[in-house]
Protein backbone atom coordinates (compact mmCIF):
# COMPACT_ATOMS: atom_id res chain seq x y z
CA UNK A 1 0.00 0.00 0.00
CA UNK A 2 3.06 2.25 -0.12
CA UNK A 3 2.02 3.94 -3.38
CA UNK A 4 -1.44 4.74 -2.03
CA UNK A 5 0.04 6.34 1.08
CA UNK A 6 2.63 8.33 -0.85
CA UNK A 7 -0.04 9.60 -3.25
CA UNK A 8 -2.30 10.58 -0.35
CA UNK A 9 0.51 12.67 1.12
CA UNK A 10 1.05 14.36 -2.24
CA UNK A 11 -2.68 15.02 -2.64
CA UNK A 12 -2.81 16.74 0.75
CA UNK A 13 -0.08 19.11 -0.42
CA UNK A 14 -1.97 19.68 -3.68
CA UNK A 15 -5.13 20.70 -1.78
CA UNK A 16 -3.20 23.24 0.25
CA UNK A 17 -1.46 24.60 -2.84
CA UNK A 18 -4.47 24.75 -5.19
CA UNK A 19 -7.20 25.64 -2.66
CA UNK A 20 -10.00 24.06 -4.74
CA UNK A 21 -13.56 25.35 -4.36
CA UNK A 22 -15.90 22.70 -2.97
CA UNK A 23 -19.57 23.35 -3.76
CA UNK A 24 -21.90 21.94 -1.10
CA UNK A 25 -25.63 21.32 -1.30
CA UNK A 26 -25.76 19.98 2.16
CA UNK A 27 -27.05 19.29 5.63
CA UNK A 28 -28.19 22.37 7.56
CA UNK A 29 -27.41 20.69 10.90
CA UNK A 30 -23.67 20.62 10.21
CA UNK A 31 -23.19 23.27 7.53
CA UNK A 32 -20.92 25.33 9.77
CA UNK A 33 -18.84 22.26 10.63
CA UNK A 34 -18.41 21.21 7.02
CA UNK A 35 -17.48 24.76 5.96
CA UNK A 36 -14.87 24.95 8.71
CA UNK A 37 -13.41 21.51 7.98
CA UNK A 38 -13.13 22.45 4.29
CA UNK A 39 -11.09 25.49 5.26
CA UNK A 40 -9.04 23.44 7.72
CA UNK A 41 -7.95 20.90 5.09
CA UNK A 42 -6.90 23.77 2.81
CA UNK A 43 -9.82 24.02 0.37
CA UNK A 44 -12.53 26.68 -0.03
CA UNK A 45 -16.21 26.04 0.82
CA UNK A 46 -19.35 27.43 -0.73
CA UNK A 47 -22.88 26.46 0.28
CA UNK A 48 -25.30 27.23 -2.56
CA UNK A 49 -28.71 25.54 -2.61
CA UNK A 50 -31.09 27.61 -4.73
CA UNK A 51 -31.90 26.05 -8.09
CA UNK A 52 -31.49 29.50 -9.66
CA UNK A 53 -27.73 29.50 -8.94
CA UNK A 54 -26.46 25.96 -8.46
CA UNK A 55 -25.48 25.39 -12.08
CA UNK A 56 -23.59 28.68 -12.19
CA UNK A 57 -21.77 27.85 -8.96
CA UNK A 58 -20.67 24.46 -10.31
CA UNK A 59 -18.87 26.32 -13.12
CA UNK A 60 -16.37 27.53 -10.51
CA UNK A 61 -16.15 24.35 -8.42
CA UNK A 62 -13.58 21.57 -8.40
CA UNK A 63 -15.96 19.09 -6.73
CA UNK A 64 -19.60 18.89 -5.67
CA UNK A 65 -20.98 17.52 -2.38
CA UNK A 66 -24.61 16.34 -2.31
CA UNK A 67 -25.72 15.63 1.28
CA UNK A 68 -29.36 14.70 1.99
CA UNK A 69 -29.19 15.12 5.77
CA UNK A 70 -31.88 17.83 5.82
CA UNK A 71 -33.91 17.44 2.66
CA UNK A 72 -37.12 18.34 0.94
CA UNK A 73 -38.17 17.52 -2.65
CA UNK A 74 -37.16 20.89 -4.13
CA UNK A 75 -33.66 20.52 -2.69
CA UNK A 76 -33.25 17.24 -4.54
CA UNK A 77 -34.27 19.06 -7.72
CA UNK A 78 -31.43 21.53 -7.07
CA UNK A 79 -29.05 18.62 -6.54
CA UNK A 80 -30.04 17.09 -9.87
CA UNK A 81 -29.51 20.40 -11.69
CA UNK A 82 -26.10 20.90 -10.09
CA UNK A 83 -25.15 17.27 -10.62
CA UNK A 84 -25.98 17.28 -14.31
CA UNK A 85 -23.91 20.41 -14.81
CA UNK A 86 -21.06 18.81 -12.85
CA UNK A 87 -21.25 15.70 -15.05
CA UNK A 88 -21.18 17.90 -18.14
CA UNK A 89 -18.04 19.67 -16.90
CA UNK A 90 -16.27 16.62 -15.48
CA UNK A 91 -16.55 17.87 -11.89
CA UNK A 92 -16.56 14.90 -9.46
CA UNK A 93 -19.65 14.40 -7.29
CA UNK A 94 -19.54 13.00 -3.76
CA UNK A 95 -22.90 11.83 -2.39
CA UNK A 96 -23.67 11.47 1.33
CA UNK A 97 -26.99 9.52 1.58
CA UNK A 98 -27.69 10.49 5.20
CA UNK A 99 -30.42 8.31 6.68
CA UNK A 100 -31.12 6.31 3.52
CA UNK A 101 -33.32 3.47 4.71
CA UNK A 102 -34.85 5.47 7.56
CA UNK A 103 -37.69 6.97 5.49
CA UNK A 104 -39.08 6.53 1.99
CA UNK A 105 -38.21 10.12 1.05
CA UNK A 106 -34.56 9.65 1.97
CA UNK A 107 -34.24 6.29 0.27
CA UNK A 108 -36.03 7.38 -2.89
CA UNK A 109 -34.06 10.64 -3.05
CA UNK A 110 -30.71 8.87 -2.77
CA UNK A 111 -31.74 6.37 -5.42
CA UNK A 112 -32.91 9.13 -7.73
CA UNK A 113 -29.55 10.89 -7.48
CA UNK A 114 -27.73 7.64 -8.21
CA UNK A 115 -29.96 6.93 -11.19
CA UNK A 116 -29.88 10.38 -12.78
CA UNK A 117 -26.28 11.38 -12.07
CA UNK A 118 -22.81 9.95 -12.52
CA UNK A 119 -21.67 9.89 -8.89
CA UNK A 120 -17.92 9.44 -8.37
CA UNK A 121 -18.00 8.50 -4.67
CA UNK A 122 -20.74 7.61 -2.19
CA UNK A 123 -19.72 8.08 1.46
CA UNK A 124 -22.03 6.75 4.16
CA UNK A 125 -22.34 4.41 7.10
CA UNK A 126 -22.69 0.68 6.53
CA UNK A 127 -26.50 0.61 6.83
CA UNK A 128 -27.01 3.47 4.35
CA UNK A 129 -24.76 1.87 1.74
CA UNK A 130 -26.29 -1.56 2.40
CA UNK A 131 -29.82 -0.27 1.77
CA UNK A 132 -28.73 1.36 -1.49
CA UNK A 133 -27.03 -1.88 -2.53
CA UNK A 134 -30.32 -3.75 -2.06
CA UNK A 135 -29.08 -5.61 1.02
CA UNK A 136 -30.58 -5.97 4.48
CA UNK A 137 -29.80 -3.43 7.21
CA UNK A 138 -31.43 -1.63 10.11
CA UNK A 139 -31.12 2.10 10.64
CA UNK A 140 -32.49 4.21 13.48
CA UNK A 141 -32.72 7.89 12.61
CA UNK A 142 -29.43 8.28 10.81
CA UNK A 143 -27.48 5.68 12.80
CA UNK A 144 -26.53 2.21 11.59
CA UNK A 145 -27.97 -0.46 13.91
CA UNK A 146 -27.62 -3.88 12.25
CA UNK A 147 -26.28 -5.34 9.01
CA UNK A 148 -26.88 -8.47 6.99
CA UNK A 149 -23.36 -8.50 5.50
CA UNK A 150 -19.84 -7.48 6.52
CA UNK A 151 -18.98 -3.86 5.62
CA UNK A 152 -16.34 -4.83 3.08
CA UNK A 153 -18.83 -7.04 1.22
CA UNK A 154 -21.41 -4.25 1.27
CA UNK A 155 -18.88 -1.83 -0.19
CA UNK A 156 -17.87 -4.27 -2.91
CA UNK A 157 -21.45 -5.09 -3.91
CA UNK A 158 -22.58 -1.47 -3.98
CA UNK A 159 -19.57 -0.35 -6.02
CA UNK A 160 -19.99 -3.20 -8.50
CA UNK A 161 -23.70 -2.50 -9.02
CA UNK A 162 -23.61 1.31 -9.01
CA UNK A 163 -20.36 2.15 -10.74
CA UNK A 164 -19.53 4.56 -7.90
CA UNK A 165 -16.70 4.11 -5.43
CA UNK A 166 -18.23 3.01 -2.12
CA UNK A 167 -16.88 4.60 1.01
CA UNK A 168 -18.15 3.13 4.31
CA UNK A 169 -17.01 4.84 7.49
CA UNK A 170 -17.14 3.39 11.00
CA UNK A 171 -14.73 1.89 13.53
CA UNK A 172 -12.78 0.86 10.43
CA UNK A 173 -13.35 2.40 7.01
CA UNK A 174 -13.87 0.38 3.83
CA UNK A 175 -13.48 1.69 0.30
CA UNK A 176 -14.17 -0.28 -2.88
CA UNK A 177 -14.49 0.23 -6.61
CA UNK A 178 -15.94 -3.27 -7.01
CA UNK A 179 -12.57 -4.81 -7.85
CA UNK A 180 -10.21 -3.47 -5.21
CA UNK A 181 -11.22 -3.00 -1.57
CA UNK A 182 -9.19 -1.04 0.96
CA UNK A 183 -9.46 -1.10 4.75
CA UNK A 184 -8.37 1.95 6.75
CA UNK A 185 -7.89 1.58 10.50
CA UNK A 186 -7.06 5.17 11.38
CA UNK A 187 -9.43 7.15 13.59
CA UNK A 188 -10.60 7.31 17.20
CA UNK A 189 -13.84 6.49 19.01
CA UNK A 190 -14.16 10.16 20.05
CA UNK A 191 -15.11 10.91 16.44
CA UNK A 192 -18.46 9.24 17.16
CA UNK A 193 -19.24 11.48 20.13
CA UNK A 194 -19.91 14.69 18.19
CA UNK A 195 -22.39 15.54 15.47
CA UNK A 196 -21.13 15.84 11.94
CA UNK A 197 -17.94 13.80 11.66
CA UNK A 198 -19.53 11.69 8.93
CA UNK A 199 -20.47 14.79 6.97
CA UNK A 200 -17.01 16.23 7.61
CA UNK A 201 -15.43 13.09 6.17
CA UNK A 202 -17.59 13.49 3.05
CA UNK A 203 -16.29 17.03 2.64
CA UNK A 204 -12.68 15.91 3.01
CA UNK A 205 -13.31 13.16 0.44
CA UNK A 206 -14.57 15.88 -1.92
CA UNK A 207 -11.45 17.98 -1.28
CA UNK A 208 -9.20 15.05 -2.22
CA UNK A 209 -11.38 14.25 -5.24
CA UNK A 210 -10.88 17.84 -6.39
CA UNK A 211 -7.15 17.18 -6.91
CA UNK A 212 -7.11 13.41 -7.54
CA UNK A 213 -8.94 11.91 -10.54
CA UNK A 214 -8.73 8.32 -9.25
CA UNK A 215 -11.79 8.13 -6.98
CA UNK A 216 -10.52 5.09 -5.06
CA UNK A 217 -7.26 6.87 -4.32
CA UNK A 218 -9.05 10.12 -3.41
CA UNK A 219 -11.33 8.37 -0.94
CA UNK A 220 -8.47 6.39 0.59
CA UNK A 221 -6.34 9.48 1.02
CA UNK A 222 -9.16 11.50 2.52
CA UNK A 223 -10.26 8.93 5.10
CA UNK A 224 -6.67 8.21 6.08
CA UNK A 225 -6.01 11.92 6.58
CA UNK A 226 -9.19 12.48 8.57
CA UNK A 227 -8.59 9.39 10.69
CA UNK A 228 -5.07 10.52 11.57
CA UNK A 229 -6.43 13.95 12.46
CA UNK A 230 -8.99 12.28 14.74
CA UNK A 231 -6.20 10.43 16.50
CA UNK A 232 -4.23 13.65 16.96
CA UNK A 233 -7.27 15.51 18.31
CA UNK A 234 -8.13 12.73 20.76
CA UNK A 235 -4.58 12.80 22.12
CA UNK A 236 -5.29 16.38 23.22
CA UNK A 237 -8.69 15.52 24.72
CA UNK A 238 -11.24 12.78 23.96
CA UNK A 239 -14.08 14.72 25.62
CA UNK A 240 -16.70 15.92 23.09
CA UNK A 241 -16.45 19.70 23.51
CA UNK A 242 -12.69 20.03 23.50
CA UNK A 243 -12.30 17.22 20.96
CA UNK A 244 -14.54 19.13 18.55
CA UNK A 245 -12.26 22.17 18.64
CA UNK A 246 -9.11 20.06 18.57
CA UNK A 247 -10.33 18.23 15.47
CA UNK A 248 -10.27 21.45 13.42
CA UNK A 249 -6.76 22.18 14.70
CA UNK A 250 -5.61 18.65 13.90
CA UNK A 251 -6.95 18.79 10.34
CA UNK A 252 -5.44 22.26 9.79
CA UNK A 253 -2.02 21.15 11.06
CA UNK A 254 -2.03 17.83 9.20
CA UNK A 255 1.13 17.34 7.15
CA UNK A 256 2.15 14.97 4.35
CA UNK A 257 4.62 13.46 6.83
CA UNK A 258 1.74 12.67 9.24
CA UNK A 259 0.12 10.63 6.48
CA UNK A 260 3.34 8.92 5.41
CA UNK A 261 4.16 7.89 8.98
CA UNK A 262 0.68 7.31 10.44
CA UNK A 263 -1.39 5.63 7.71
CA UNK A 264 -2.94 2.28 8.61
CA UNK A 265 -4.08 0.91 5.25
CA UNK A 266 -4.42 -2.60 3.91
CA UNK A 267 -5.80 -4.18 0.76
CA UNK A 268 -8.45 -6.85 1.26
CA UNK A 269 -8.31 -8.13 -2.33
CA UNK A 270 -5.78 -9.80 -4.56
CA UNK A 271 -5.98 -6.99 -7.11
CA UNK A 272 -3.00 -4.60 -6.86
CA UNK A 273 -3.59 -1.07 -5.56
CA UNK A 274 -1.32 1.55 -7.10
Amino acid sequence: MKNVIEQAAQDLSAIKDKKPLIHHITNFVVMNETANITLAIGALPVMAHAKEEVEEMVLMASSLVLNIGTLWPELIDSMVLAGKKANELGVPIVLDPVGAGATKLRTDSAKRLLQELDIAIVRGNAAEISILAGLEAQIKGVESIALGEEPEKIAEQFAASSGSVACITGADDYISNGQTTIKISNGHSAMGTITGTGCMSTTIVAAFAAVQKDSLQAAAGALTAFGIAGEKAASVSPMPGSFHASLYDAVASLSPQNISEGAKIESLTAAPVN
